[in-house]
């Protein structure tokens, strides 16, 4: 039989409001509701000692007193599991912010649940197909790994994350679990309307904790959306395709939180439980032997400085870092993923085999002997480089345009028919720009395009 705690009211703090009850106190992470008509709804956080709780608002406080009642069940908060999430948009409560009903005879999970055992994981060294010829080639995904997606605004990180969800779809038939942390209203509803219009929208549910909102539902939206893809893993056996923006956020509205609660701060004001908290929601994205968990994630980095805390707490959960270049985009490169900024721990000879190993590195090689040229070029002009210099540029030149590539989700802007290429024709058709095949073609050829079997042959 459920049993209901009845307490009060002592203090309110921002997001942080301390409750006394007078018998048993309810036990962490149980879901309160304070106020007149019970319209606050609060998560136990502390025990701090004689029947006095700390715990966290998952909704305003405002209009909340002294002396105000407090009721749970002891239960933690719950999110609605079924087929019928696709397609949806919810908040932390699992509750649609869509304008359509509720979802129907869904079965209701705590948000709070443990990683699947060890003895129950698979590690997989199976890399994880996107079609994009980048990511593919230089920086491959691990099936059922984390990959960080490092960019500003204006980048194409929206647009690489439709395109992935996009392709996630149409090639692997899973599901996608969009997850908003600390998400502008704006850009939430963009992304659902291009969803939309794109036609990915059924495939995917859709998880915000908004700007606007406390800190506690920031902070928790994320474990709402981790359940919901644990339900289409475990349940349903599909291949989910986890998409967080941003990760940083989660971090940010941890901070807020443990200031209020009186926590002493870590190294640049952080707070001290940092690295377990962040840990509790990266360590639930797992495979199993019957599906996967693959998660990419926005990282946020204040102040361009990679060795802030939270950035170094989020790199090592990651086994890639793919990072958007702000000139490439303006060069018109999408996307503008830098290949010489960005790495993968699947680029190994054991996992995507030594010929793709080889050609990328050489591909690396090359682009990288460009950069060093390109203030000589700038200063001298390219006729004073050596000639074997001048073929190196012509190679890097070619390979910067074939790697880049027309997107399904933005055929209604560019007019341009989407392509999904394989890693095979990928390294094939690197392998042959780099034997100078095409030396004698354009550049211009090679730009936005899928395979090499669309260039024109004179």
């Amino acid at each position: 039989m459920d049993k209901t705690y009845k307490g009060q009211v002592v203090s309110v703090r921002g997001s942080v409001v301390d409750a006394h009850f007078d018998e048993k106190m309810p036990p962490i992470h149980s879901l309160m509701w304070a106020g007149e008509n019970g319209e606050v709804a609060l998560e136990v956080a502390d025990h701090l000692g004689n029947g006095l709780i700390r715990s966290i608002a998952l909704t305003p406080t405002a209009g909340l007193g002294r002396e105000d009642a407090v009721h749970t069940d002891g239960k933690s908060l719950q999110t609605p599991v079924s087929n019928s999430l696709l397609g949806r948009m919810f908040n932390v409560f699992g509750q649609p912010i869509d304008g359509e009903p509720p979802v129907e005879n869904a079965e209701m999970r705590s948000i709070h649940r443990q990683p699947i055992a060890l003895s129950q994981r698979i590690t997989s060294d199976e890399v994880f197909e996107t079609g994009i010829k980048a990511i593919d080639l230089m920086v491959p995904l691990e099936r059922g790994g984390k990959a960080g997606l490092f960019g500003g605004a204006g980048v194409g990180k929206t647009v690489l994350i439709t395109e992935l969800i996009h392709n996630m779809v149409g090639k692997h038939k899973g599901v996608s679990i969009f997850c908003g942390i600390g998400e502008r209203c704006r850009e939430g509803e963009e992304l659902y309307r291009e969803m939309k219009d794109a036609g990915v929208l059924k495939n995917t549910a859709m998880v915000f904790g908004q700007m606007n909102e406390s800190p506690g539902a920031r902070f928790r939206v994320g474990h709402t959306a981790l359940t919901m893809a644990e339900f289409f893993r475990d349940d349903q056996s599909q291949d989910v395709l986890l998409l967080i923006d941003n990760i940083f956020r989660f971090i940010q509205a941890g901070m807020e939180l443990s200031g209020l609660m009186g926590r002493l701060p870590s190294r640049l004001g952080y707070q001290p439980t940092m690295a377990t908290e962040l840990a509790e929601l990266e360590e639930r994205i797992s495979s199993t032997r019957e599906a996967s968990i693959t998660s990419i994630q926005a990282v946020y980095i204040p102040a361009d400085d990679l060795t802030d805390p939270a950035a170094t707490h989020t790199f090592s959960h990651l086994s890639t870092s793919l990072v958007l270049s702000r000139k490439r985009a303006s060069e018109g490169f999408y996307p503008a993923i830098d290949p010489l900024e960005s790495r993968s721990m699947m680029l190994t000879p054991a996992i995507v085999g030594q010929r793709h190993y080889d050609v990328a590195r050489e591909v690396r090689r090359t682009l990288a002997s460009y950069e060093d040229l390109k203030d000589i070029i700038a200063m001298l002009g390219l006729e004073e480089l050596s000639r074997e210099d001048r073929k190196t540029v012509e190679r890097a030149r070619r390979l910067e345009r074939f790697l880049t590539q027309p997107f399904f989700t933005t055929e209604h802007f560019t007019g341009q028919k989407g392509h999904l290429v394989d890693a095979e024709q990928t390294v094939n058709g690197c392998e042959r720009i780099l034997n100078d095949e095409f030396s004698e073609t354009p550049e211009s050829d090679l730009y936005m395009i899928g395979s090499l079997d669309e260039v024109k042959t004179s």
